[in-house]
């Protein structure tokens, strides 16, 4: 019977004691044995039910998966540190208590729902757009925008990285010289939302992601965060199938 492989870097951020950046650091620093020996190498394989992994001589073991659901505000960064000593999402969840990592990222301007997990093969499917995972915008425009723009963004925008994927767009109402819109997407790139705005020579004002998947913000203020629930575990799993 075949078993389960892994690399040492991603055992180790799997066990919830860090990031795979830290994890490699750790290893690089001589601080991690495999079976009573260093192992500099964090693309080292390792079978973590029959190796004895240490981190500073004490024995790794496997944790609790944790679904962690944050409202991120503007203003934070989604990141675990900053060398500018910019607020980032994790002095949010300063009470949680092992590692988890965020599922995609918001730019420190934008706000919503974000998505923090343990378990990085769930991560890695939400992230990866060929599951076609939704997530939805609540954008501010700063020029009003028309009925052919939408339809523009509806049909897939031209940027550098090539064209967007259709996206569901409604207008919710326009206030003087402004459009408010909500946007689904099925990909994440970087800044994709901005950039789409932005190819229509306008400019977000204000971004906020309002649902992933079936998840959404209800219940939930800015600046806090919650467990999911089972039930919403298992839709998510279940979607990604």
């Amino acid at each position: 019977m075949d078993r389960p492989l892994k690399t040492l870097e991603r055992v180790l951020s799997k066990a919830g004691l860090g990031s795979r950046t830290d994890a490699r650091a750790w290893i690089h620093e001589r601080r991690v044995k495999v079976n009573g020996r260093t192992v500099e190498n964090p693309e080292h394989w390792v079978d973590f039910e029959r190796d004895r992994v240490e981190l500073d001589g004490r024995l790794v073991k496997p944790v609790k998966r944790l679904y962690i659901l944050l409202y991120k505000p503007a203003g934070y960064i989604t990141s675990k540190g900053d060398p500018e000593g910019r607020p980032t999402v994790y002095d949010l969840l300063k009470d949680v208590p092992t590692f988890v990592g965020t599922v995609g990222r918001l730019d420190e301007d934008s706000s919503g729902l974000l998505l923090f997990t343990n378990d990085t093969q769930l991560a890695e499917r939400l992230t990866n757009p060929d599951y076609h995972v939704e997530k939805t915008y609540l954008v501010k425009c700063a020029t009003r925008l028309t009925d052919d723009q939408l339809e523009q963004l509806r049909n897939g925008i031209e940027l550098k990285d090539g064209p967007t994927r259709p996206a569901k767009v409604e207008r919710v109402r326009d206030a003087e010289s402004k459009t408010f819109l909500e946007i689904t997407l099925t990909e994440g790139r970087n800044r994709q939302v901005r950039r789409m705005i932005e190819a229509l020579e306008s400019k977000v004002l204000k971004l906020v992601r309002i649902r992933l998947g079936k998840l959404t913000l209800d219940g939930i203020k800015s600046g806090h965060w919650r467990h999911l629930t089972p039930t919403e575990v298992r839709d998510l799993t279940k979607s990604l199938k």
